[in-house]
């Protein structure tokens, strides 16, 4: 059944065009001419409609009990609240490039007040070095052409698993390859000692799980116990993204 698009909102800021679009029970933001960067479920914010971020959140599973997250790109905030929602998360602090996305987030796109998120706007390179250490960090930075160029920027990406607390996890939403494998992989490779794994998901992409050391492992035995804990409260299942996991190739 065709579904009428609607309008909600459209801003335009330094960086070009942001747009709020609902059809039915979603609502989506776009960047520029039509690149869509985040799906809202209306009724409950804190569902992942998009196989990136359930891995991204399946990446967050790898910590036993993460207290604090740092989120780089908060977009509309669907894997924010995601997060909080479902991970004993005590303080979360998530840096934004964009005023207009943080105000449309909160106006138009589900994004509730919590007392323990703090947003900050500005440029994630600039600020990242200010920001607290971290259980958990979620690397996001896309524009409407593709990744920031901190997705591939060395020292950012050294910087980004410095900041993670001992045990933590770097998970980073990465473009794929034709041949699906991470954007830059071996840079990737080379930077992190290739001890990480990939998620490859539908949309094209790979989430990265980057621990904070090299004798820091995964136990997949436990992220599958967490796995189907928590389907029930998510009312989907992380399982199918779980099998497709791999180490860095």
């Amino acid at each position: 059944m065709h579904r009428e698009e609607r309008l909600l909102a459209e801003v335009t800021d330094e960086y070009g065009l942001i747009r709020v679009l609902e059809v039915g029970d979603y609502r989506f933001l776009e960047f520029g001419a039509e690149v869509e960067q985040s799906c809202v479920f209306s009724a409950d914010p804190a569902w992942l409609e998009y196989d990136y971020t359930r891995a991204m959140l399946l990446g967050a599973l790898a910590h036993e009990a993460p207290e604090t997250a740092l989120f780089l790109g908060l977009g509309a905030g669907s894997l924010t609240q995601a997060c909080l929602k479902y991970l004993p998360l005590e303080d979360v602090e998530a840096i934004e490039l964009r005023p207009a996305v943080v105000e449309l987030a909160r106006s138009h796109l589900g994004l509730a007040d919590d007392p323990r998120l703090y947003i900050r706007v500005g440029d994630a390179l600039q600020l990242l070095d200010s920001a607290e250490t971290a259980d958990l960090i979620f690397l996001d930075l896309y524009t409407d052409t593709g990744p920031a160029a901190a997705h591939l920027a060395w020292d950012f990406l050294r910087r980004c698993q410095g900041k993670l607390n001992p045990g933590g996890w770097l998970v980073i939403n990465q473009w794929g390859t034709s041949e699906n494998k991470p954007l830059g992989a071996a840079l990737l490779r080379g930077l992190f000692h290739r001890h990480y794994w990939e998620c490859p998901v539908a949309e094209g992409n790979v989430v990265l799980l980057v621990p904070a050391e090299l004798e820091q492992s995964l136990d997949r035995a436990r992220l599958q116990a967490r796995v189907e804990a928590l389907a029930p409260r998510l009312g989907y299942s992380l399982q199918p993204l779980l099998e497709v996991l791999r180490p860095a190739s």
